[in-house]
């Protein structure tokens, strides 16, 4: 019998013998996180700094690198195993952040705007990719049943993380400036190289994985396959329909938060502040919904249940948002109730969230529960396709497709301005988006849920 099979704890989450796996999981997840968090405000005070206007051209120059990029990955997955292309990937951003420090300099050879442009296709494309090879790993690494116990626990660590980058900037920037903060960001993308290392190693003689033929292997087929499964497979047009309605409501607040800060912030240390306090609120959020929520309801209820709860509390906070009289105006002013209970939180972050207006606290909540919730319930359902679906078309997903979807939305998003569209309106789409990505998640979730059943009634069978 696996050691993954043993005896688990009283609260049936982690087995005992995965304890080992999940803290090398749950390691690096937070070194990942950490690492762009670091850097994040960095690109939030650029975007600042040139307003939502400029953004889909940054969306469109991103949308181009990752779309030549996806396909180098594919073919790099077609003829290497695992264990070379995952260090390979992460060591290729490892080069760029250190390249990018002279740029970052009181003297640097690009303007800011050339630079913000630059440095926002770059960091974009860094967040897609490092993230996406990390669930990759984890999804060949776990069976579907791992995944509903531990990937809510798994992916506490890279919640962590993305609370412990915005403290370390706000702690480092004032300190040491901006340019070594992507030094930093190199060295805890060097130590999630070390968890990868520790956890090929366990895979091979404890993964429930390990005696599948292909379990390491270089995977095969073509450098165009990822981008083909989105078109030809059911399962990943779904799941890239559902990134699409995600990706709106997302890019719609950004882009309202973009001009918030624009419009309120005069120097790039307080917009890196504000963008630092956003992350810190919204992964607070994602914390708490890891922490208490999604396990139980995951590993109870299923991915279906958890896109449900999403959908319905987004759709409240886009409505909020819609109803407003100014967007911009510092909610505990619009809404007494919600100044009380800002009151009743610790001081240091009732001081933070009392100035923030409504646009700012539904990116706050949007992203909170998508990155506590969604993400979770998402990945897990990639357990149960196949190894050329993980790799490929989740990573065509996650990256060229993500980016089709950020230019789609943020040239509608200007077009619809353009015509007299205000932060009203664009937030009754959104709302109606996320209403559509609450369907088809469940939809989705559940045609999975049924095939797993079906099979394992015919393994039972057998």
């Amino acid at each position: 019998m696996s050691a993954v099979q043993g005896a688990s704890l009283p609260s049936g989450r982690v087995h005992t013998g995965e304890w080992r796996a999940v803290a090398f999981s749950v390691g690096y997840f937070f070194c990942v996180l950490t690492a762009y968090y670091v850097i994040r405000p960095l690109r939030d005070q650029l975007s600042g700094a040139v307003g939502s206007t400029q953004l889909p051209w940054f969306y469109l120059a991103t949308f181009i690198a990752t779309l030549a990029l996806t396909p180098v990955f594919s073919g790099l997955v077609s003829r290497y195993p695992r264990r070379v292309v995952v260090p390979l990937v992460y060591g290729f951003f490892i080069v760029c952040l250190l390249a990018f420090m002279p740029l970052f300099g009181e003297h640097g050879p690009l303007s800011a705007r050339a630079l913000g442009t630059v440095f926002f296709v770059w960091i974009s494309v860094f967040n897609l990719f490092v993230v996406s090879v990390f669930w990759s790993f984890m999804t060949d690494i776990w069976s579907e049943g791992q995944a509903r116990r531990l990937f809510p626990v798994i992916a506490v660590g890279g919640t962590v993380g993305s609370l412990a980058g915005p403290v370390l900037t706000r702690v480092l920037v004032d300190r040491i400036g901006v340019a070594p903060l992507l030094m930093v960001s190199a060295g805890l993308l060097g130590l999630a190289l070390v968890f990868v290392t520790l956890l090929g190693q366990w895979s091979r003689v404890h993964g429930t994985r390990r005696h599948e033929a292909s379990h390491e292997a270089a995977i095969g087929g073509g450098m165009l396959d990822g981008l083909k499964q989105i078109f030809s497979n059911p399962f990943m047009a779904s799941m890239a329909l559902l990134l699409l309605l995600g990706d709106w409501i997302g890019t719609v607040n950004y882009g309202l938060v973009v001009d918030y800060s624009k419009a309120t912030f005069t120097d790039a240390v307080a917009r890196t502040r504000f963008a630092a306090d956003l992350d810190l609120m919204t992964n607070i959020v994602a914390l708490t919904m890891q922490v208490l929520i999604t396990p139980w309801l995951l590993s109870r209820r299923g991915a279906a249940s958890v896109i449900g709860v999403w959908s319905v509390v987004t759709v409240a906070f886009l409505t909020l948002t819609a109803m407003v009289a100014d967007a911009h105006a510092p909610l505990t002013e619009v809404f007494p109730a919600y100044g009380a209970l800002i009151a009743m939180l610790p001081a240091g972050m009732a001081a933070t969230l009392a100035p923030m207006p409504a646009v700012a606290i539904t990116l706050v909540i949007s992203r909170g529960l998508a990155y506590g919730m969604v993400n979770p319930a998402r990945e897990s359902l990639f357990t149960s396709a196949a190894r050329t679906l993980r790799y490929k078309g989740k990573n065509a997903v996650d990256t060229a497709f993500w980016r089709f979807g950020d230019v789609t939305v943020a040239t509608t998003v200007v077009a619809l301005r353009s015509v007299g569209v205000g932060v009203a309106g664009l937030a009754g789409i959104s709302a109606a988006a996320a209403a559509g990505a609450g369907v088809i998640g469940w939809r989705v979730a559940r045609w999975v849920q049924r095939n797993n059943a079906a099979e394992r009634r015919e393994t039972t069978r057998a």
